[in-house]
């Protein structure tokens, strides 16, 4: 599909989906509220794409609402609604998808950018990144899945910290309190997302998505029941390609080919 407010590559596995409203600093405007499920769902369910990456074109990542199309005189509740539909439905999908994301932080990302910048499994943050709760400097509270990631990445105290100081967090810092998984240079971070993504489209698709599944779970599950998922899953799949792959080769010297079956 075309689309007038993101770049959407694919190319040996990896879809990569870029904010691309440079100029506006990739804020979201009524048409990305449109296209970012669309996009989401369109690699999410195409089976040839093994690994999804999600960056964007310009000096920021993604600072959240376009304020021009806002009037706060009373009459946007109808229009922040929708936007929040469709950046809600675009990190949804993300965090539930059956494959690996990679996110590629290169500059500031903020408000309702925040949630796109760490709901990935692996977030590589440019040395120039910047990863801002925003919200309080406007009156209004967190979305686009902050106060649900937040916690579960950082802990509670610290997520409170985050939201209700509102202190920008660099690079170096994102890394070690557990929004950001590497710190890469910045004339580094296309080619480090390239290989990051690359490296887990050629990986055990059905594993990944299984594991990823269990982990999430974990947060609200008894052992026992987690115990008993983990059991089911690693059974079934034994019967995959990509199991009889990584068995066959296990102890060889050349790595398994998989295939993502």
């Amino acid at each position: 599909m075309a689309y007038e407010t993101l770049e959407c590559t694919q190319a040996d596995g990896v879809g990569t989906i870029a904010f691309d409203r440079p100029d506006a600093h990739n804020s979201i405007n009524a048409r990305m509220g449109e296209e970012l499920p669309d996009a989401a769902h369109e690699f999410v369910s195409d089976d040839e794409i093994r690994a999804i990456a999600v960056t964007a074109n310009g000096p920021a990542y993604n600072t959240g609402a376009d304020l021009t199309e806002l009037s706060a005189d009373g009459t946007d509740e109808a229009h922040v609604r929708s936007l929040a539909a469709g950046l809600h439905e675009f990190v949804s999908q993300l965090v539930r998808a059956p494959k690996p994301v990679v996110m590629g932080v290169n500059g500031v990302a903020a408000g309702g950018g925040l949630g796109p910048s760490i709901c990935g499994d692996i977030v590589l943050a440019a040395e120039s990144a910047r990863f801002e709760f925003a919200y309080p400097r406007i009156g209004l509270s967190g979305d686009g899945g902050s106060t649900y990631l937040l916690p579960r990445l950082v802990g509670l105290r610290r997520a409170q910290e985050l939201a209700l100081r509102d202190e920008p967090i660099g690079a170096e810092e994102a890394v070690e309190i557990g929004l950001a998984t590497e710190v890469v240079a910045d004339d580094e971070l296309d080619a480090r997302l390239s290989e990051e993504a690359s490296r887990l489209a050629s990986g055990p698709t059905k594993g990944y998505a299984a594991t990823k599944r269990l982990l999430a779970e974990s947060l609200d599950n008894p052992l026992e029941t987690q115990l008993a998922n983990e059991g089911e899953t690693i059974a079934e799949l034994t019967d995959t390609t990509d199991f009889a792959r990584g068995h066959a080769a296990f102890g060889g010297d050349e790595p398994p080919e998989f295939v993502g079956e």
